[in-house]
This record gives structure tokens, C-alpha cells and sequence, in this order.
């Protein structure tokens, strides 16, 4: 008996499926995975000679945040810190420390601490304008780092005394004082070190 024509291709396609089933069927084509196309590489470790540094200064429970010529002086700078284990309650995520440090490659192997945030901040000549007179026990760190000033960081006490706010501090690399210094409320010019905390007008010139 003849099959009509339409059902002569309904009875093909159902032979040609009782094969693909019968000889197993064909393997899926994978799903290429977000996390798989968006996959970076890990940055490459810190050399131990910056991580001993490091740990010279600040102990060994220090992170090396930045290192290289982040002053744009042709010399190597590393910035670590000493990173809270926990965010605090009701505090946002970020780089939070309580102590950080900055030091300076000096006659090869021997380095230098020329900067360092702990209840203040301080360089080698003094306390940097602008530092609150009251001790700071935690500090929120944001930095950037651009071809013409290097590095520029961005201190913020975590806990904002009872007085009121206080507007995150800048820090940056003077190359006429050659040291780092803070910056005024515009970010614009550099603030002279003070020798005590006594006197806020001397502090906030």
C-alpha cells in the first residue's frame, strides 16, 4: 500500500530519531561559562626582597599594597599595610588598616621608612598637615596612580569623631621637599609638617 506523501516524511523523521536514540545521540555542545571567558591571570606574587621590607617594618602580618617607582623618581617605593582581619560593624568594605608605611629603596638592598600612617601622620621631618590631633586607631585607604604625580593616597579615620566628619587627607610625593606631604582641602598644594599636635591652627594652615 502506498503512503500518502506527507506521511512518508512523517515516517522517515521518526526512523531517522529511532537511530540518533538507539546509537546513543550527539554529545551536547558545552556552554561556554561566564566565570571561564572572564578568567584573568592571578598577579604575580611579591618578590621576597619587597615582602621583607615590608615585614622589617611593619611585621610579618603586613600586605604589600603597591610597590615600584610610585614616585616617579626612578627609585623603588613600596606601600604596605597592616590590613583589619574584619570589617567592622556598620563600616563599608574597602582597605582598612591600622598601620601602613611607606619606604624607599636607599643604596641597593637597604630600605627606608619615609612615610607612616599609624595614630597620625607622619613623615621624616614631622606630623603632616591636616592630621587630626586626636589618635586615630583605624583608617580607610583609597589610592591613585597616574603618569604625572605617581601615587596619590587618600586617608580616612574609619571612626569619624563626635565633632564632626573629617574630609579624606591627601598624600603625595613633593619632588621640591622631596618627601611625602600632605595636601589642602583642594588637593592642590602641599601643607608644611608641624613638629607637635598642640596647636590646631598650626596643624590646619
Amino acid at each position: 500500500m502506498n503512503l500518502h506523501p506527507s506521511n512518508r516524511v512523517l515516517s522517515t523523521a521518526i526512523a531517522s530519531l529511532l537511530l540518533l536514540v538507539a546509537c546513543g545521540g550527539t554529545e551536547p555542545a558545552k556552554e561556554a561559562t561566564p566565570a571561564a571567558a572572564e578568567a584573568k591571570p592571578a598577579p604575580p606574587a611579591t618578590p621576597p626582597e619587597i615582602q621583607a621590607a615590608a615585614e622589617l617594618s611593619l611585621g610579618s602580618e603586613v600586605t604589600v599594597l603597591r610597590h615600584g617607582d610610585l614616585a616617579k623618581t626612578g627609585k623603588t617605593h613600596i606601600l604596605a599595610a597592616n590590613l583589619l582581619k574584619a570589617t567592622p560593624t556598620g563600616v563599608a568594605p574597602g582597605t582598612l588598616f591600622t598601620r601602613a608605611a611607606i619606604l624607599v629603596q636607599r643604596d641597593g638592598d637597604k630600605w627606608q621608612e619615609v612615610f607612616r600612617c599609624d595614630e597620625h601622620l607622619k613623615n621624616t621631618k614631622g606630623f603632616l598637615g591636616g592630621t587630626p590631633l586626636a589618635s586615630v586607631t583605624g583608617w580607610r585607604l583609597q589610592h591613585e596612580i597616574n603618569d604625572e604625580h605617581g601615587l596619590t593616597m587618600y586617608f580616612t579615620p574609619i571612626a569619624q569623631p563626635a565633632s564632626g566628619g573629617i574630609r579624606p587627607i591627601g598624600v603625595r610625593w613633593n619632588p621640591k621637599t622631596k618627601r611625602y606631604q600632605s595636601l589642602d582641602r583642594n588637593y592642590e598644594n602641599f601643607l608644611a609638617e608641624v613638629s607637635a599636635l598642640e596647636k590646631p591652627e598650626s596643624v590646619l594652615r
